[in-house]
């Protein structure tokens, strides 16, 4: 194939992936309704635990001088260490710029209180909106955690769903957390008992149940440590295998696993003080043979596990896998696996998600995103226009579609 035949390729392939709407299949974001619980705007965006983390390094002793500012002095040190004291090259860093300019905002003043006039005319439900059309989303999907109070009371209350936002449901506590879990779930009137004995699992069951219907959840959810291993008894297993995958198995819930933080191994850097740890695909291996009735979404933290993650997804087709999260969403790592899983796993994959906590956040991450998974993409259909086998411009929709959350649709309705 010619060179320019290439390079017309790479110029569609580009083009379809700029322009194919995203389902964004897992986020931190918050539908509108709820109000005070969504995160938006410039104070927002800077104070976002990467960025504190990022800062901090260039302070000696102790960050109690941070902790006692509130969020726009917060914003306002940010922006000096980061943005006006040194260039802002990280890819967090950079994410607010890119934010900047997708909004028509011009931050080459450098001036912090006049790049916070350009959001004062905003609602949350209007800027919602606006970032949507922006970023090229057309779905989003929440991480809804009904133990948190805040959360709940919205949900108990009733909420005009915003139709771009759908629901997972969260259940590290239930899982990780099951002795002060219990006690919640007892006085909401769940007959439930700390040594799982008489009718708990039934019971857990019937939350599971309750809050899958109550939040329309498209799939149950949750963050599981390094060192997480199966069929290894623990009460955490033990829900899993005896209430988790039978709600599953009756209510259409594929299980997602994201495997591999290390909670606060920096306690004094709150929220921004997780790190990352080599976990064990073989765990998922086994939880996937076991249960093959299950469907299992799967996204791993540590660069280290992805070739294995990958050739797992090779072996059960009821394993699918996600995203390039947390520590692995950088321009560089995000080439590699997705080149990667393109070369072992076709287009059976979800290359992306945002993992946003931000609203903003969602323009500059699949801004960022999209042309790599584009120039990979077309690498491939180069490749095998090489070998005389050509793709027309209604393939490539096809396929782009798939990628960027038609196969997780796909998949979860199984």
């Amino acid at each position: 194939m010619s060179s320019e035949r290439h390079a017309t390729l790479r110029q569609i392939v580009h083009e379809v992936v700029e322009h194919t709407p995203v389902f964004d299949i897992h986020t931190h974001l918050f539908d509108p309704a709820f109000g005070a619980l969504v995160s938006w705007g410039i104070d927002d965006l800077l104070t976002y635990h990467y960025l504190i983390a990022e800062s901090l390094r260039w302070t000696r002793g102790s960050n109690d001088f941070f902790w006692a500012l509130n969020k726009t002095q917060q914003a306002d040190w940010i922006w000096k260490q980061l943005f006006i004291e040194r260039s802002p090259v990280s890819e967090a860093c950079r994410g607010v710029v890119t934010t900047l300019r997708l909004l028509g905002i011009d931050p080459k003043e450098r001036d912090l209180a006049a790049l916070r006039k350009h959001f004062e005319s905003w609602s949350a439900e209007t800027y919602t909106d606006h970032i949507l059309k922006i970023a090229g989303v057309r779905k989003v999907c929440m991480t809804n955690l009904p133990f948190d109070d805040s959360e709940r009371v919205v949900w108990e209350r009733g909420l005009k769903r915003h139709p771009a936002f759908v629901a997972a449901l969260r259940l590290d506590p239930l899982l990780l957390e099951w002795d002060k879990t219990a006690a919640q779930l007892h006085g909401w009137g769940y007959d439930v008992r700390g040594d799982l004995s008489g009718k708990t699992i039934d019971e857990v069951r019937r939350f599971l149940a309750d809050w899958t219907r109550k939040i329309d959840s498209q799939y149950c959810m949750v963050s599981l440590p390094p060192e997480w291993a199966f069929p290894e008894e623990s009460v955490a297993n033990r829900l899993i295998q005896e209430a988790v995958l039978p709600h599953g198995r009756e209510h259409g819930q594929a299980f997602a696993m994201m495997i591999g933080v290390r909670r606060g191994v920096n306690p004094a850097l709150r929220m921004a003080g997780d790190s990352v740890g080599e976990a064990d695909v073989e765990s998922v291996e086994r939880l996937c043979a076991e249960y093959p009735d299950n469907q299992f979404l799967c996204t791993m933290l540590a660069r280290e596990n992805q070739h294995g993650l990958c050739v797992a997804a090779r072996k059960f087709k009821n394993l699918h896998v996600f995203g390039c999260w947390w520590f692995l969403n950088n321009p560089s790592l995000i080439e590699e696996l997705t080149r990667m899983r393109l070369e072992l796993l076709g287009l059976s994959v979800t290359p992306q998600h945002s993992d946003c906590r931000i609203m903003d956040q969602l323009a500059y991450k699949w801004a960022h995103s999209r042309p790599i998974i584009a120039e990979v993409l077309s690498e491939k259909y180069s490749d095998l226009a090489d070998s005389n086998w050509q793709v027309s411009r209604a393939e490539i929709q096809r396929d782009v579609h798939g990628l960027l959350g038609g196969e997780f649709e796909r998949f979860i309705s199984r």
